[in-house]
């Protein structure tokens, strides 16, 4: 069966009404959840960026309901601190956290001062991390000086089993780089042939475990409303990755998506008024393999959203997808 999630947006929403969001996400009948880990928003119109791992704590408390966090370990965060931050949280609650991951962003690995690298060394830099990661949750010590630098670290309080460590990636070469490591994939919608290509190249390099979608789309009482949100709040993240890894501001991305066509959108979120077809739409890509499919709505007021979501939207899924 189809884990059927709600993505929580710290860009967009503060963190006092995403967990209100979350509480109600798990009341209609959502699975699961996850949530971004930023520093800075994507636009200065979303306008918010809460700390995820204080509200992973009170998530974790106030729903029952598994949760993943997207997690760029190497430069603004060590990783051997978020390795004990996950370790305390599934210590706490034990087989409900997954960590996804990634090299990450400019946009929130600048506040450092450190030279931004090249992808090649990011990619470096994060193995060297997972694997870091890996071995403090196995109660090792661990010292490593190269891209990451670890001086006789040791976490004290272990987990019974450690949390899964997902490999973000958006494309057929890095899925297919991260299998080697990682306990599963998570990845975003970039249209059915890429995703496709994204999952084959993980599976087919060996990568073991959840295949996990994080599917931005726009739901409104009229296809109008819903396709004004998502060009709203959305347009700044329709860039291919390269671009995205490297701007360093909301102003910057604000810049670019200035002239991006409202009906250009469209294709990098799933607008619709019909929650019925919308989640036929969503069960085609969920069918590609995905054993997750966390479902964000791109607006910042998730209201009418979870409300379809509870009454047609998720029932539909569900039967659609057996």
């Amino acid at each position: 069966m189809t884990v059927l999630g709600f993505h929580a947006s710290h860009e967009q929403i503060d963190p006092r009404t995403l967990l209100a969001d979350l509480r109600r996400a798990e009341e209609v009948g959502f699975d699961a959840g996850m949530c971004s880990d930023h520093f800075a928003p994507w636009s200065e119109r979303q306008g918010q960026s809460g700390f995820a791992w204080s509200w992973l704590g009170a998530a974790l408390e106030a729903t029952r309901l598994p949760l993943g966090v997207v997690n760029a370990p190497g430069q603004r965060y060590h990783p051997a601190i978020i390795a004990q931050a996950a370790a305390t949280l599934t210590q706490m609650y034990p087989g409900r956290l997954w960590v996804a991951l990634g090299s990450g962003q400019a946009l929130n690995e600048h506040i450092t001062g450190d030279p931004w690298p090249p992808k090649a060394q990011r990619n470096e830099r994060l193995r060297q991390s997972a694997e870091t990661m890996r071995a403090l949750l196995a109660g090792e010590e661990v010292s490593v000086d190269d891209a990451v630098r670890v001086d006789r670290a040791r976490l004290w309080t272990l987990p019974e089993a450690p949390p899964p460590l997902l490999a973000a990636a958006v494309s057929p070469a890095t899925a297919a780089w991260a299998a080697h490591w990682a306990d599963g994939l998570a990845t975003i919608n970039q249209g059915p042939d890429r995703m496709r290509e994204v999952l084959d190249s993980y599976r087919r390099a060996g990568g073991r475990g959840p295949a996990v979608l994080q599917l931005h789309l726009s739901l409104a009482p009229t296809y109008d409303e819903a396709l004004a949100i998502a060009h709203d709040q959305w347009r700044t993240n329709v860039f291919e990755p390269d671009l995205m890894w490297d701007l360093e501001s909301p102003e910057r991305f604000d810049a670019i998506g200035e002239h991006v066509a409202t009906e250009t959108v469209a294709e990098s979120v799933l607008v619709d008024d019909d929650p019925a077809r919308l989640a036929e739409r969503i069960a085609d890509l969920a069918r590609l393999g995905f054993d997750q499919v966390m479902l964000h709505h791109v607006g910042q007021d998730q209201g009418h959203f979870l409300t379809q979501a509870g009454e047609t939207l998720l029932p539909r899924l569900r039967e659609a997808l057996g």
